[in-house]
């Protein structure tokens, strides 16, 4: 199947998670990964950046423990609006909020709906930016430019209205998609959706059941190798569980590692994912998440023999 790289003018502008311990979460955004303070225009919301943006991640206070929001931005007005036209003509419902509401999202307008696996939706354009802020701890910076914060993956039971959603909606297309056993006798199949040259956006993970967490991760792409490694080592001292060791995905070619949040869904920092091409010609099956690595990795109190030495 060959597929034309879509100019839909979109972006992923941010996620937002509800997580009942805001300041672990706080501390391995900034001390692991490397993130730093955004603005925030409200004292219940701490908010987090990878690059000039107001704000990528927005973090809440709450039992969910999952995300809550995910935010896209329009390039254009043009492209705000032939987006919510085209949501509500899916019958998704899309309110455009007022000018208070936008500026507390640091945006010139702001529309809202909800996905159809309950995570709030967010479409913002004119996204607040400032100069190029220093990343202390990321030394090469991250990927942003033109193609958003990174990526969030999510897990769910069925794809159908979401795909509509995705797709049909917000006019992004399909980049691959993986077909594995998950273990023994369960299947696992990810699909893989961009908007842009980033390679995806969002992917959702079709499970055969429910895990009780929609938000399997969120992806953090680092310009360089070595800050990869860096942030391996920092999550490493720190403590953290190390869900997957560093490794390369088959399909997207990413280097990467994911670390447990305390909220327990998974961030991951990679580098080196492919671009999207046009045409895009490798709207493909595989059947492997990973070329090498990304096994989990115990700490030594948990090594086999019960032996720390």
């Amino acid at each position: 199947m060959t597929m034309a790289h879509p100019h839909t003018g979109l972006e992923i502008a941010y996620a937002g998670v509800e997580v009942a311990d805001p300041d672990g979460l706080s501390a391995m955004l900034l001390d692991v990964v490397g993130l730093i303070p955004g603005s925030s225009a409200s004292p219940d919301v701490r908010t987090f950046r990878n690059d000039a943006a107001a704000h990528r991640i927005l973090v809440t206070e709450g039992p969910f423990d999952d995300c809550n929001l995910l935010g896209f931005e329009a390039e254009d007005d043009a492209t705000f609006d032939a987006t919510i036209e085209r949501l509500a003509s899916l019958g998704f419902a899309v309110v455009e909020a007022d000018a208070e509401a936008a500026a507390r999202r640091h945006s010139a307008r702001l529309a809202t709906a909800t996905l159809p696996w309950g995570t709030g939706f967010e479409l913002v354009t004119g996204l607040e930016r400032g100069p190029e802020a220093a990343l202390p701890l990321v030394a090469g910076g991250f990927q942003t430019q033109g193609v958003g914060f990174g990526h969030a993956v999510f897990a769910l039971t069925d794809l159908t209205d979401a795909e509509r959603f995705l797709i049909d909606g917000l006019g992004m297309r399909q980049s691959d998609w993986i077909e594995t056993e998950l273990m023994e006798g369960v299947e696992l199949e990810v699909r893989f959706y961009h908007c842009n040259q980033r390679h995806h956006s969002v992917a959702l993970a079709k499970v055969p059941f429910d895990f009780g967490k929609r938000l399997h991760h969120l992806q953090f792409e680092a310009n360089e190798r070595d800050d990869v490694g860096a942030a391996f080592d920092r999550a490493w001292d720190a403590g953290l569980d190390i869900a997957n060791n560093l490794g390369v995905h088959d399909n997207e070619g990413a280097f990467s590692f994911y670390a447990t949040t305390p909220a327990g869904f998974l961030i991951e920092v990679g580098t080196g994912t492919k671009t999207i091409s046009s045409p895009w010609n490798d709207n493909r099956r595989y059947d492997r998440l990973s070329r090498w690595g990304h096994q989990p990795v115990p700490r030594p109190a948990e090594a086999v023999d019960g032996s720390t030495d």
